[in-house]
């Protein structure tokens, strides 16, 4: 039963579709491990196994009748814990179980369900979304599958650490500053945060506005493609949402990647790297060249001015809008690194937020003409060391634990800033088997070149492959 919860998700809904495997048998399977090795992990806030196993049952009658729903029929999957979905409570991380209330159902949670996906539960996450490495006083710090007492990445923390530990298919998470690309890195699957407006955030609570993406966590690139393209495209319940098309993300896969520009980032972007993620880094980048890309190491515009004037001010600003009750009236509530990092929003005055939008929209422009006039793809590590252990990065004073997550993230947060897709896919391992990835990152609306690259290079080696030694 183990091997099946390892199946990817395309593989499991053409099983199902085949008749090899029913929903029942495979929820059940999915169910049984998480009772298993969930008590260790924390990686779900809420399960909800009667409500799967029935959504399972009529699932399977369907198929029986030959009546699919879709391409991911009766395939189980979990979502964050900020989603809004029916029947079940939304604690946002919080120590309230039901945090987020009155909002519309998740509009990427029912387009899965329209497609046949049923949901196994709730996923932990970091205290409202804010931070990178997975702890939570609350409901239990998210282990890493592949080292138990060390980071799971954050904030979509249970979302990694759930699909790497073969106690969800897929899952969907959220990504401010890297929370979906930091869990997928560190647990050693596929990440994809997409361009801002490609995905609905309708149903969900958010902690900025303006720079939340949401997107899967899987075991492939093809998953990953499978469930994009299932989620994406406009919604009337976000005004924010793009009226692009929606390509298929899953017939783009195997297109050639010979010829493509991949520029390798520099500067920022290689500096105080762990020296492991600096080699497995270059083993990517040339087995990018193998497959025929043009490869080359590129110069592109700090960061520091994105970070710092942009993302700081209006991050903060946001999340203290959206949390003032909770951060005003019981702050004693909030962990101390949460509650510190978002209390200064407080203070932002409306110049400064204006003038972070108006400096935003400016270095946009320029990193988009400075960079993608020369490449097609841009390449970075995700995260600079292999996951820490959660009691290093929790000690100190908090300035200290603040100082660790900003280091933490430093190579993702600039992207949600710029608003551009990044896909996030392992790319080797530090010798005691932590997961590193590296991050292509690609022009608006551009992620199906991504997947392709990122799918063609999954074909070339077996990171993807690995399992953790979990019981």
């Amino acid at each position: 039963m183990d091997e099946l919860t390892f199946t990817s998700v395309s593989e499991l809904a053409q099983a199902i579709r085949a008749g090899k495997v029913g929903p029942v048998e495979a929820t059940r399977a999915y169910l049984d491990r998480i009772a298993r090795l969930d008590p260790t992990l924390h990686a779900y806030i809420t399960v909800d196994a009667d409500g799967a196993l029935a959504a399972a049952a009529v699932l399977e009658r369907e198929a029986a009748a030959g009546a699919w729903r879709g391409p991911l029929h009766g395939v189980p999957l979990a979502h964050k814990d900020l989603f809004l979905i029916p029947g079940l409570p939304t604690s946002c991380g919080t120590r309230t179980p039901d945090y987020l209330v009155g909002a519309p159902p998740c509009t990427a949670v029912t387009r899965l369900q329209a497609a046949g996906a049923l949901t196994l539960g709730k996923l932990n996450m970091t205290e409202l979304a804010l931070g990178p490495f997975g702890d939570n006083a609350h409901h239990g710090d998210v282990q890493n599958p592949w080292r138990i007492g060390h980071v799971s990445g954050g904030s979509s923390s249970g979302s990694g650490a759930a699909v790497a530990a073969g106690l969800a298919a897929g899952a969907l998470g959220t990504d401010t500053g890297g929370s979906i690309r930091l869990p997928a890195a560190a647990c050693g699957v596929v990440g994809l945060k997409p361009t801002y407006g490609r995905v609905s955030r309708a149903g969900v609570m958010p902690l900025s506005w303006s720079y939340d993406h949401v997107g899967p966590l899987a075991r492939t690139v093809r998953d990953a493609a499978l469930m994009l393209t299932t989620i994406a495209g406009a919604d009337p319940l976000d005004a924010t949402t793009s009226r692009q098309p929606v390509p298929d993300y899953v017939a783009a896969l195997d297109g050639s990647v010979a010829g493509l520009r991949i520029g390798v980032a520099g500067a920022f972007y290689a500096d105080g790297l762990d020296a492991t993620v600096t080699a497995a880094l270059a083993d990517a980048v040339t087995a990018l060249g193998g497959l025929g890309a043009r490869v080359e190491p590129l110069t592109v515009p700090d960061p520091g001015p994105i970070v710092s004037g942009c993302s700081n001010v209006m991050v903060r600003a946001e999340s203290a809008t959206i949390h003032s009750r909770l951060l005003k009236e019981r702050p004693g509530e909030l962990q101390p690194a949460v509650r510190d990092r978002m209390a200064p929003g407080l203070t932002v005055t409306a110049y400064e937020y204006l003038q972070g939008q108006r400096l935003r929209a400016q270095l946009t422009r320029e990193f988009i003409d400075n960079v993608f006039s020369r490449v097609d793809v841009l390449v970075t590590p995700t995260i600079p060391e292999p996951a820490p252990a959660l009691a290093h990065v929790k000690a100190g004073a908090t300035a200290d634990v603040i100082a660790r997550m900003g280091r933490f993230s430093r190579l993702t947060r600039p992207f949600n800033a710029l608003g551009l897709p990044a896909l996030s896919l392992p790319c080797g391992a530090a010798p005691d088997g932590r997961p590193l990835a590296m991050q292509l990152v690609g022009r608006p609306f551009d992620e199906a070149t991504l997947l392709r690259l990122g799918h063609a290079y999954e074909l070339a080696t077996a990171w993807h492959r690995r399992r953790p030694a979990l019981p």
